[in-house]
């Protein structure tokens, strides 16, 4: 089957670009949630830690790093700085003494389970226009989008 082409390299503009879009719409949501967390005294970097090891999405600092594509150096302060105020902990893996895995604390969980409310009212205000419909269709397009893109950047890898 051959493979649809959305785009022209003739008639190509940023503006209409999927990733222009995407990139915009991620910008747009951080603006408008980053307020919220500097009410509670965080940062949404802070926030992402904190919910990735709540939802199991990464175990340790490379999970994150590589879930997220952030710089190591700066997610060591991010995890410093959790840790100082009690929020996470390091432990040396069961599994592998070399490997130091992340784990929130009680407070830590009772943080995030405070902060959650205040995601899905700004998630919420964001999608406002849309129907129940529209954002699971937006949630299927969107995990659609990133299959074909990590799809993309394997063959590239493999190349």
């Amino acid at each position: 089957m051959a493979r649809a082409k959305h785009y022209q390299a003739s008639t190509y503009k940023a503006r209409t670009s999927v990733g222009y879009l995407v990139k915009r719409a991620q910008t747009a949501m951080v603006n408008g949630i980053e307020p919220a967390f500097a009410e509670h005294g965080f940062n949404l970097m802070q926030w992402i830690v904190l919910i990735y090891l709540r939802d199991g999405i990464a175990l340790n600092a490379k999970d994150i790093c590589a879930e997220f594509q952030y710089n190591s150096g700066a997610l060591t302060r991010v995890i410093d700085q959790l840790e100082e105020r009690g929020y996470i902990e390091r432990r040396r893996s069961r599994n592998d003494r070399r490997s130091v895995e992340l784990h929130l604390t009680d407070s830590g969980r009772e943080l995030v389970k405070s902060l959650v409310p205040v995601v899905v009212d700004r998630l919420n205000q964001a999608l406002s226009d849309f129907t129940r419909a529209e954002v699971s269709e937006l949630t299927r397009l969107l995990n659609k989008l990133i299959a074909g893109s990590q799809s993309m950047a394997s063959a590239g890898e493999a190349a």
